[in-house]
C-alpha cells in the first residue's frame, strides 16, 4: 500500500496531514528517513513514527442513520459528509460502501476492509435494499404491478429487476430494489406517475437500521452483524 495510505490508517490523521509528516522526516524505515508520500510499502515492516512502531488498526465496519443535508462522501470541499459525523480515531479510514443521496436518510455503511464492502456492492450479488418512500400522488394498481416487473428506465441498457413492493399507506410505501442505479428509486417513481418526496433507505440485504439510532448517530457493527455479508 502507498506510504500515506499506511501512515494515515495507522495514525488516525487524514491522507494530506500523514504526507506532511512524510515529507518533513518524520516516518524512517531501519533508521532511514522516508519522504516519498506516494511510496509503495508492505505494512509488516517495522515503520516508525518518532521512534514508535506504527501497526494498522483492525478493520473498522459502522452504521449510521444517516440525515438530509450531508454527501456520502469521504471529503468534499464545498458540502459536510457523513465523515464529519464520525468521532473515531482511525475514520479517514473509512470508506462508505453504498452511496445515498444528499436528501436521502437511513442506512449507511462505512468500513476500512475494501472485500467486504465489495461483497455488498458488487452488481453480480444482488443484495436488496429497502427503502421507504413517501410519495407526492398515490400509485395506481398498474404502477405497482410496473414496479414489481421491472421498468426500463431512459439512458439505461437493461430493465431493473423486478422489485418488492408493499403499501404502508396511499401515500407511502416499502420497496425493495436489487441495483444501484444512479437516482434510481426516484426515477423508478417518476417512471410510474409520481414523484418521491421523502427516502429513507431501512435494510440492506438482512440487516436492519437499528431503531435506537437518532439521525446523524452511528455505531460499529457486531460480529453477527458483519458476517451476514
Amino acid at each position: 500500500m502507498r506510504l500515506d495510505q499506511f501512515v494515515s490508517q495507522a495514525t488516525g490523521l487524514s491522507r494530506s496531514q500523514a504526507q506532511r509528516l512524510i515529507k518533513a522526516g518524520a516516518i524512517t524505515l531501519h533508521d532511514q528517513v522516508l519522504k516519498n508520500p506516494s511510496q509503495h510499502i508492505e505494512p509488516h515492516l517495522p515503520i516508525q513514527y518518532e521512534h514508535t512502531l506504527l501497526t494498522l488498526p483492525q478493520p473498522l465496519y459502522l452504521m449510521l442513520n444517516k440525515p438530509q443535508g450531508v454527501v456520502s462522501a469521504t471529503s468534499d470541499a464545498h458540502q459536510p459528509t457523513v465523515l464529519d459525523l464520525i468521532q473515531h480515531p482511525h475514520k479517514h479510514s473509512l470508506h462508505v460502501v453504498g452511496r445515498l443521496d444528499k436528501d436521502t436518510t437511513g442506512l449507511l455503511l462505512l468500513t476500512s476492509d475494501g472485500d467486504w464492502s465489495h461483497r455488498i456492492a458488487a452488481p453480480r450479488k444482488q443484495i436488496g435494499k429497502t427503502y421507504l418512500v413517501t410519495l407526492a400522488d398515490a400509485l395506481t394498481h398498474s404502477a405497482l404491478k410496473q414496479l414489481e416487473q421491472g421498468i426500463h428506465l431512459e439512458g439505461e441498457k437493461r430493465p431493473t429487476s423486478p422489485a418488492q413492493v408493499a403499501l404502508v399507506s396511499d401515500l407511502q410505501l416499502r420497496l425493495t430494489i436489487y441495483e444501484g442505479m444512479y437516482h434510481q428509486v426516484k426515477r423508478m417513481i417518476a417512471a410510474v406517475g409520481s414523484k418521491v418526496v421523502a427516502l429513507h433507505r431501512e435494510q440492506i440485504g438482512e440487516l436492519s437500521l437499528d431503531k435506537d439510532l437518532a439521525l446523524g448517530e452511528w455505531r460499529e457493527l457486531s460480529y453477527e452483524e458483519r458476517a451476514l455479508f
